[in-house]
């Protein structure tokens, strides 16, 4: 019997983040290859902090430091009881 390849994971996980200064940015794309193991999701600041340098290098503006990130959809239910 033939052994199957292992399966290259392809494609992006959307993140929103919450800067220090209260501004959000919604759908920020991180690979999936960048993601996963023992860190879960942590990669992806790091990531996203290296997007927003470059930025930041070619606006000459910086977006300040990262208070949040989350999946996008996994948001937190702030009033539960209610819909």
């Amino acid at each position: 019997m033939a052994r199957r390849k292992p399966k290259i994971e392809k494609g992006h996980v959307l993140f929103d983040v919450v800067y220090a200064d209260g501004s959000r940015t919604s759908n920020r794309k991180v690979p999936v290859s960048a993601l996963g193991g023992l860190d879960g999701d942590d990669p992806a600041r790091d990531h996203i902090e290296a997007e927003d340098a470059a930025i930041a290098e070619k606006s000459g503006r910086s977006r300040g430091p990262i208070k949040t990130i989350l999946r996008t959809g996994k948001q937190k239910v702030l009033n539960p009881g209610r819909k």
